[in-house]
């Protein structure tokens, strides 16, 4: 098992808490901020330091809205609300990319085509139309009718955006989001005072079935965009057990609570994971799931495929064979981690023809490994770098090349070889 992030939501959950906690972690602050620069967005400021709540030292990642006098005027006779919960819905639509406007999910996704790295991309893509899917159903909007108040699209681009770059550069893949720490009474927003958890967080605590515990603070704790976060990140609902701590970071928000009002981020890696004999290699443990089919379509196992994959599947693949009476059929094979045993088996059994699958478990070699990205002259992508004893080994990710092709109208093997060159000089 590759190394697990794992979100400790005990004080809730925010983009600009996410941020923090991951730029603690380690993520490649002066990058984030050249990712940032390179959106058609202005209008803000970024303001990251390290502070305390309640003693504890932690990191502040802080959205600045710049505001003429009279805004400012006006702000200044209001209390500093939560960042991200400044979404303001009309019924109007405007295809600009301007200061002061509103903002669909269409405009959004505009801008969020000009990220060159895909997998940020994708993954920003992701928490964005959670959030709007969440409030077009408190509203009860089409989607393409849910718009986003220029200041509140501001600070969530900045935000949703930060964590999708922070989870790629950290090399993060696995994720496990703990219960949802929430406040009760009410908030006020853009459409008046609201109860806690607000309709749009709570669609998507809903939706995702995401755990929650409402504590005695009074007020919010988990904004739209942070339920949205731990939505879109979750890979896992439970850690495995015997886990290692790599790697602390610490998330500072923006209120003042009984406890510290912070989100610890931990990378977390299996004990099993063990040192080999060799120091090029690591060691765990995997189970194989089997079974013979000879009666589904091609379509079908498809798509089992397609959703083994989205659920954390290590590998999945078929193997033709010859069942009695010499009947074609294959033999589907998925290698997964213990604890997604029982979902991987929901999926084949509802999938396919199936009645029965075998399991095993098995232990493995690796060498060892890390995602990277690589600047070249098609733009930035990933590269699996392994660690062996005749030195380190480069694999251009496929999805990363792909969509590098696409976008230069290349051909794939050119794209591919310039990935390899450019990883071999880093």
């Amino acid at each position: 098992m590759d190394k697990i992030l794992y979100l400790e939501c005990y004080s809730g959950i925010s983009g600009d808490m996410t941020v923090g906690a991951l730029l603690d972690l380690g993520a490649n602050q002066q990058k984030l901020i050249e990712t940032l620069k390179s959106l058609p967005v202005d209008g803000y400021q970024l303001e990251m330091k390290r502070c305390k709540k309640c003693g504890i030292d932690s990191f502040s990642f802080d959205v600045i809205l710049e505001q003429d006098d009279n805004e400012k005027h006006q702000n200044e006779q209001k209390h500093h609300h939560e960042q991200e919960h400044k979404h303001e819905f009309e019924h109007h639509h405007k295809h600009q990319i301007s200061h002061h406007m509103h903002r669909n999910l269409y405009d959004i996704n505009k801008i969020l085509d000009t990220i060159s790295n895909e997998r940020v991309k994708q993954l920003a893509k992701k928490i964005f139309e959670i959030v709007a899917r969440a409030e077009a159903k408190a509203h009860n909007l089409p989607l393409e009718d849910v718009h986003f108040h220029e200041v509140g699209a501001i600070d969530s681009i900045v935000d949703i955006v930060s964590v999708a770059f922070c989870i790629c550069d950290l090399g993060i893949h696995e994720v496990v989001v703990s219960k949802l720490y929430e406040g009760q009474g009410h908030v006020t927003c853009q459409h008046g005072i609201l109860p806690v958890p607000v309709p749009a967080t709570m669609n998507i605590i809903s939706e995702y079935r995401l755990p929650l515990f409402i504590s005695d603070n009074q007020g919010e704790m988990v904004t739209p965009t942070g339920a949205a976060i731990a939505a879109a990140l979750s890979t896992k609902d439970s850690l495995p057990e015997d886990m290692i701590i790599k790697a602390v970071g610490i998330g500072s928000g923006k209120k003042e609570f009984e406890q510290a009002n912070i989100l610890r981020a931990m990378i977390l890696e299996h004990k099993l994971i063990a040192e080999d004999k060799r120091s090029d290699r690591l060691a765990d443990a995997v189970w194989m799931l089997e079974t013979n089919i000879d009666d589904c379509s091609g379509e079908a196992l498809s798509f089992t495929m397609e959703k083994l994959f989205q659920i954390g599947a290590k590998d999945v693949f078929f193997t033709p064979i010859f069942m009695k009476k010499c009947r074609p059929a294959y033999l589907f094979s998925v290698i997964c981690d213990e604890e997604n045993i029982e979902e991987c088996e929901e999926i084949i059994f509802a999938n396919t023809t199936t009645i029965g699958i075998r399991r095993g478990k098995l232990e493995r070699s690796m060498l060892k490994r890390e995602i990277q990205t690589v600047d070249t002259k098609f733009g930035m992508a990933t590269v699996k770098v392994c660690q062996g004893l005749q030195g380190k080994r480069y694999y251009p990710e496929y999805d990363s090349v792909k969509a590098l092709s696409m976008e230069n109208e290349t051909d794939y093997q050119s794209v591919y070889y310039e990935v390899l060159e450019c990883a071999n000089k880093n």
